[in-house]
């Protein structure tokens, strides 16, 4: 047994965030922050009070060292964080125009160290046992993560429904990591054989199962065997499907200061009601007030929900589902 709730697995860098408004060339300074979906996704779950580690690498630099240290300062175990000799750790700027979807520019050549992960990386009882294993799309854009991450789902199996465990994936689509959908899709497509869970928005789930229609995607993925899908609509809400139900759960409107982040506060959201034993709406109507959170603000990990701000928001807004 371990004593982990949750394991992620993939991106990590360092978001560097401007102070000023505009274009990146007239931006004059910048401010810094931790950064990379998994990595968010275990600090949304730390903040929840789950205890979460990351599987990941970083550079020998000093951003490799901030990340170990952002990770322990949020309460994430930096124990799997190990590091790529020969690279950089992965920096990320981010433009703040429009706020809802903002640019990103990310500094990964040649490989990002995260996407070097080996089989001797892998702690693999830990995969094995632990409540939750967390991976993304991402994660299988190149080898030799690809074949590292798919044994790991491969070895585990795709957990039975009332075990206590679950294997989540975030479909995470970054058009910029591969060569094309098409790609992406086989890979999605080997990944699907093992997830309980599945998150991602409507463009996601269109390279993943071939529509981007909610209703017919998630249809697709409880064929392949999914327990829960959740697909995210923007400000249409969030789409809540089971073998056995389908709800609608609005969103909840802020004024955006920052999209990014949101996605992974969700993903926080999704962990800690799945460990906490929730049914699938009350899982994600937190992990949309957490969402909304974050979108609200500047930064992600720094701008991670606790617990008292997700239940005052899910209480105030009283019946939240249709």
């Amino acid at each position: 047994m371990t004593s982990l709730d949750l394991l992620t697995v993939g991106r990590v860098g360092v978001d560097l965030y401007p102070q000023q408004n505009g274009p990146l060339k007239d931006v004059t300074s910048f401010a810094k922050f931790l950064g990379g979906t998994a990595t968010n996704v275990a600090v949304g779950a730390a903040r929840l009070g789950r205890r979460s580690a990351v599987l990941t690498k970083v550079g020998p630099d000093g951003f490799g060292a901030y990340v170990r240290e952002a990770l322990e300062g949020f309460g994430v175990d930096a124990t799997y964080v190990g590091t790529a000799d020969d690279l950089l750790t992965p920096v990320v700027f981010c433009e703040l125009d429009p706020p809802e979807d903002p640019p990103l520019l990310f500094y990964r050549l040649p490989v990002a160290p995260d996407l070097t992960l080996t089989t001797d990386d892998v702690p693999w009882d830990l995969v094995r046992d632990v409540p939750i294993l967390w991976v993304t799309g991402t994660g299988v854009s190149v080898e030799p993560a690809r074949s590292t991450q798919l044994e790991m789902l491969s070895r585990r199996g795709r957990p039975e429904a009332g075990s206590g465990r679950w294997t989540c994936l975030d479909l995470d689509w970054r058009a910029m990591f591969w060569p094309s959908p098409e790609e992406a899709r086989t890979e999605y497509d080997l990944m699907l054989d093992t997830a309980t869970v599945v998150v991602g928005n409507r463009a996601e789930v269109e390279v993943a199962v071939g529509t981007a229609d909610p209703h017919e995607a998630a249809r697709r993925l409880l064929d392949r065997g999914v327990l829960l899908a959740l697909v995210k609509m923007g400000g249409d809400g969030v789409l809540v499907a089971t073998p056995d139900s389908t709800d609608l759960v609005r969103p909840h409107p802020v004024e955006v200061v920052c999209g990014l982040g949101a996605g992974d506060a969700f993903g926080g959201a999704v962990v800690h009601g799945l460990l906490a034993g929730w049914d699938p709406v009350r899982i994600a109507e937190y992990a949309n007030a957490a969402g909304a959170v974050v979108a609200s603000r500047l930064a992600c990990a720094d701008a991670m929900p606790s617990t008292a701000e997700l239940d005052a928001i899910v209480a105030s807004r009283g019946g939240v589902t249709e």
